[in-house]
């Protein structure tokens, strides 16, 4: 997997103010407001910088958070863990592992089969339907 490094400034050029704030700066949209949180639409959400596959609208699920929530990635060499220690929280961060974005967290009290909840910004995800 080759990794996309690019400049501020060209992500900047590339993303809108939201999008550039928590992919770039780790910022969270409010919840119940971004475009994904209550789609129902078949198909692929990808990482909005890079474009890269993260997450089937199969493995899709209301979770009530207000976040896109899922209970499973597409590919997990696509996604890498970090802990997350802010806020005086402790949380699992999760990064796009080809343009180092910052996507959401996830927890362990989704459903099954794998017990997971990647809760997902909606500003770091891009959309192709089937």
């Amino acid at each position: 997997m080759k990794k996309i490094v690019k400049s501020t400034a060209e992500w900047r050029a590339q993303l809108d103010p939201l999008e550039y704030a928590v992919t770039r700066e780790k910022a969270t949209e409010p919840a119940f407001t971004g475009r994904y949180w209550n789609s129902r639409a078949v198909g692929t959400y990808t990482c909005v910088c890079c474009g890269t596959p993260l997450f089937s609208s199969d493995t899709k699920f209301d979770s009530g958070c207000g976040w896109p929530s899922y209970f499973a990635v597409i590919n997990p060499e696509h996604v890498r863990e970090q802990a997350d220690h802010s806020y005086g929280m402790h949380r699992t961060e999760i990064i796009c592992n080809v343009c180092d974005a910052h996507l959401g967290h996830v927890f362990e009290d989704g459903p099954p089969p794998t017990g997971l909840r990647y809760c997902i910004n909606g500003a770091a995800l891009g959309f192709t339907e089937k």
